[in-house]
């Protein structure tokens, strides 16, 4: 093309030009939506959605790395293999229950309170046929779905799935037995998270009240919250970590690099957590709102990071790298609710008041001698309320309809994870041997040891 251009007499190339830019020009002018087109026809959306589905998931999916390395920095060094194991097993948990039973209790007929009950999920009639070479299949997949594919609906949703179960882990980290954790797992995954899905996202009781949760900080990260709440009551603190005379022994990272690392990991999973919940990117529309999601998600995590930082010595002693970092998650926990706010300062407030909380939600612990490594119940049950909470001052939500999702979601969450967590206990334990404790998990219940040129010694304290 540019070399028969080239061929062409300079003044017959002038008149070329002239000619092109005069139609542009009067293409912008009357028909002003050719250049700015709305949106894109229906196969080219059905493209662009499932895609966005897959990518956003994928994001999310990278989330579990961020959680494993937060993880295995919090814990003592004789503990960080078995951190490794819980959380790759937590994910294939987290995806076969939900490909089983999970999806179906959530979004299949919900009932106002659960789903129709099914074994497994697939791609639809339309999708099979046309994968078999039915050439009018894609007009149907087309008509009579979703807007996207079926299975990427799923994945996208399953990722959510195992964040939840994530929260868990850290929080009882050292001292839950391998198996129970894994026990527990499987029920959260397969039936609690799945049940809150149903009463908010599959449509049922709550949904149709009004309760109103974009993103998930009650139904995602208050539910691994009260979920880990429970564990740690039952559980119980580890060795050592409350003393008879009542002081509070400090346990420190092993690897503050490694949590760092996790916190910028979840940082940037979270766009995909928050972004794709948009679940659409076939307009000009769902592009803004995309972009306004993000930048939200980014600033509300800045700001738990600095109000963190600003308030940690005052109330914790000490300018504490650990709270910090957990002032950028609580940050991303409060905006997840509802960060597709226009007005951007609002993301700020409410990422920095979730900064504040976790802070304070850290002390409080400490206070209670409720043992959580990683301040996973600070930085995802406390920050997830305050940010469903923040819906009425920002989306205009009732109040009282914030209120009673936070309250019998939490109600729920508690009371079954309680009675789990219990039952375990009383029957296979829920908490590693005396010895096993002190020697560590990696080599009392793994019979390996993560950093294997170290001499790991009990500590004497924990007596």
């Amino acid at each position: 093309m540019f070399r028969l251009l080239n061929s062409l007499p300079t003044p017959r190339l002038a008149v070329i030009a002239a000619a092109t830019g005069i139609a542009t020009v009067a293409l912008l002018l009357v028909r002003p939506s050719v250049a700015y087109a709305a949106g894109v026809d229906e196969e080219a959306a059905f493209v662009f959605n499932t895609f966005s589905f897959l990518i956003w998931g994928a994001l999310v999916m990278w989330m579990c790395a961020g959680f494993t390395m937060l993880e295995s920095g919090s814990v003592r060094t004789k503990n960080a293999a078995m951190i490794c194991l819980k959380n790759i097993g937590l994910y294939s948990i987290a995806a076969l229950a939900y490909f089983f039973i999970g999806y179906n209790l959530m979004y299949t007929d919900v009932m106002q309170v659960i789903g129709m009950p099914g074994f497994m999920y697939g791609p639809t009639g339309d999708e099979v046929a046309l994968l078999g070479g039915d050439d009018g299949a894609a007009a149907k997949v087309l008509a009579n779905g979703p807007g996207y594919s079926s299975m990427s609906d799923w994945f996208f949703q399953m990722v959510f799935v195992a964040t939840a179960a994530s929260i868990v882990s850290g929080a009882l980290a050292e001292r839950v037995k391998m198996w129970s954790f894994l026990l527990f797992t499987l029920l959260l995954t397969g039936i609690i998270y799945p049940v809150v899905g149903a009463w908010t996202w599959g449509g049922g009781w709550l949904s149709e009240l009004g309760f109103s949760d974009f993103a998930g900080s009650t139904i995602v990260h208050s539910t691994g919250g009260w979920a880990a709440l429970a564990g740690i009551l039952v559980v119980g603190p580890r060795l050592g970590k409350f003393r008879a005379d009542g002081t509070v022994r400090s346990t420190p990272p092993s690897n503050i690099l490694l949590v760092t690392l996790g916190v910028f990991i979840l940082w940037f999973g979270w766009v995909g957590f928050n972004g794709g919940s948009q679940l659409g990117l076939a307009s000009v529309k769902d592009a803004v709102a995309m972009s306004i999601v993000i930048v939200n998600t980014n600033l509300a995590a800045a700001a738990g990071v600095i109000v963190a930082l600003a308030v940690s010595r005052p109330l914790l002693g000490r300018i504490d790298l650990f709270a910090i970092l957990n002032g950028a998650i609580a940050g991303l926990v409060s905006i997840t609710a509802r960060p597709d706010i226009t007005e951007h300062y609002w993301a700020v407030i409410i990422g920095a008041v979730g900064g504040l909380v976790v802070v304070l939600g850290l002390k409080l612990l400490e206070k209670l001698k409720l043992d959580d490594v990683v301040g996973a119940v600070p930085a995802h049950l406390f920050a997830g309320i305050w940010g469903t909470l923040a819906v009425s001052i920002t989306g205009g939500a009732p109040i009282h309809i914030q209120a009673l999702g936070i309250v019998s979601i939490g109600a729920f969450v508690f009371a079954v994870s309680w009675g789990i967590w219990k039952l375990m206990d009383l029957t296979i334990k829920a908490r590693v041997s005396y010895d096993v404790e002190r020697l560590g998990q990696d080599a009392g219940e793994l019979h390996m040891e993560s950093y294997p040129e170290f001499v790991l010694m009990p500590d004497m304290d924990e007596d």
